[in-house]
């Protein structure tokens, strides 16, 4: 399990386990992320609620994929920026999900979180795996900066690893 006491995180950035508190900003930060529903020929309050039950929907989903999640909220000083999901799985921590606020996007923030969980990762020898969409090149070239591998390929998804320095190759069956 993964102690978020001794994540080392960059100054002014702090994870958090989520509470029902913060589910208003959670929704706000899931409808930032979906410009793509801006672009529907459609009034701002239709899009607004399309985008709140999408936000449901997803949420719902989460819930059923991986009931074990665990849901924090990642702030800067003392600002909430973000969102992370992660999966503690038996041989894997899955982060499911990782979004920030448009203004906290290409600020270094992101890069902070993550490698503060892949530093974990190699305290505990357990490799961190994520998916991203096929076409978002930048997010597959970010996590490849950061040392995510190409693990595997499920359409629409591309799966990412990165393994703990002290399990330098992967073991294939």
């Amino acid at each position: 399990m993964m102690d978020f006491n001794a994540l080392s995180l960059p100054a002014g950035l702090h994870v958090r386990p989520s509470t029902p508190s913060d589910q208003p900003f959670l929704e706000l930060l899931y409808k930032s992320t979906r410009t793509d529903l801006d672009l529907i020929a459609a009034d701002n309050d239709f899009i607004e609620e399309l985008k709140g039950s999408q936000f449901a929907a997803q949420t719902a989903s989460y819930e059923e994929q991986f009931p074990n999640a665990m849901y924090f909220v990642i702030q800067h000083h003392d600002q909430k920026v973000g969102r992370v999901i992660l999966d503690f799985g038996s041989t894997e921590i899955l982060v499911v999900d990782i979004s920030f606020v448009p203004e906290a996007r290409n600020k270094g923030l992101g890069s902070g979180v993550m490698r503060s969980f892949m530093h974990v990762s190699d305290q505990i020898r357990t490799p961190l795996k994520l998916s991203v969409l096929q076409e978002n090149i930048a997010a597959k070239a970010f996590y490849s900066q950061l040392g995510f591998i190409h693990d595997e390929h499920r359409y629409p998804r591309d799966y990412l690893v990165y393994y703990p320095s002290t399990q330098a190759t992967r073991v294939t069956a």
